[in-house]
């Protein structure tokens, strides 16, 4: 059983990683556990940057967005050097279980210090919601009401205007982004990555929007399809004769107050991951949310999950774009 836990975020920060940090370090003192927190990720562990943490450390911070703990990407823990170092630091500060929250590189970089011998759990902190052992993934409903917020700031222009807007999302490889802020905004299209573009069918669409006098229209772009947003938006002014433009939204998705939501999963995550920790012989997990409750995986087993994609929410979009 552990007691001298350490906690890290590494790769893009996401709304709701500070309530998260706060959940591991106080559900940790809780049940009296030393609490370390490693700055600037995997890096930060390589330099052995690490501060004890306390009850006040994490006070008034479940609101901020971002990481108090920074982040960073690291190429030195890339090398047999740097790996190295950031096992022998672990040693060295008698860490006896290792809270990583991030993506899919961060829990790569989990699993290689899981098989060195360190006992992981990593937690689920990424934009993009493209971790498939998780419904959801912490700072995902924050970056989806920051796109939906986008879209209606931008309709307004748009309407203004008569004309049609192609709006590009985050999400890498994955699409739920797009998928749920384009449903829920009202988009007339969304691209994704998970599903062949159509852009006649979507020319269709919206010269019929047109015809029956809507003419502006919006629509939504995840950054993994293959047409580049400036491609797309020529295409359509090509066939419909729509004058149209292109916002990318870059950053601003990584940022903002977390959502209630967002706090709720990231607190629960949390306090699991201390959980496991505590139990004897706790292998190396992954945490993450199946319905409404918390679940684990093998962290292996985790990362080698197949990709889902739901299709009814897409199939719904469409419907009501009509």
């Amino acid at each position: 059983m552990a007691k001298r836990i350490a906690v890290l975020t590494s790769g893009g920060d996401s709304p709701g990683m500070n309530a998260a940090i706060r959940a591991v370090v106080r559900c940790g003192i809780w049940n009296k556990l030393e609490v370390y927190g490693i700055e600037r990720g995997y890096e930060g562990l390589i330099n052995g940057e690490f501060k004890e943490m306390t009850v006040s450390s994490v006070s008034d911070i479940m609101q901020r967005g971002g990481t108090v703990l920074k982040t960073a990407r690291s190429q030195r823990f890339m090398t047999p050097e740097g790996f190295q170092r950031a096992v022998e630091k672990l040693g060295q500060f008698k860490i006896d279980g290792l809270g990583i929250i991030g993506g899919d590189g961060s829990y790569r970089g989990g699993l290689a210090l899981a098989k060195a011998g360190k006992t992981v759990v990593c937690l689920p902190g990424t934009i993009d919601n493209d971790l498939n052992c998780t419904d959801f993934t912490i700072g995902f409903d924050t970056a989806v009401n920051t796109v939906l917020s986008a879209i209606g700031n931008i309709r307004d222009t748009t309407s203004s205007h008569e004309r049609s807007t192609v709006i590009e999302v985050m999400g890498r490889h994955c699409g739920d982004i797009a998928l749920y802020a384009g449903l829920t905004g009202g988009a007339e299209a969304i691209l994704i990555p998970e599903k062949p573009a159509d852009i006649d069918q979507i020319c269709e669409t919206l010269i019929k929007g047109k015809n029956r006098g809507k003419p502006h229209s919006v629509i939504i772009r995840a950054e993994g399809v293959e047409i580049s947003s400036a491609d797309l938006a020529k295409i359509i002014t090509e066939k419909t004769g729509m004058e149209t433009k292109v916002v990318v939204l870059g950053y601003v998705q990584r940022g903002g107050s977390p959502t209630a939501r967002d706090r709720l999963l990231a607190s629960r995550m949390g306090c699991k991951a201390v959980e496991l920790l505590l139990q004897d012989g706790m292998t190396s997990k992954a945490v993450g949310i199946r319905g409404n409750d918390i679940v684990a995986y093998d962290l292996e087993e985790a990362l080698n999950m197949p990709k889902q994609y739901d299709a009814s929410i897409m199939d719904l979009a469409e419907i009501l774009a009509i």
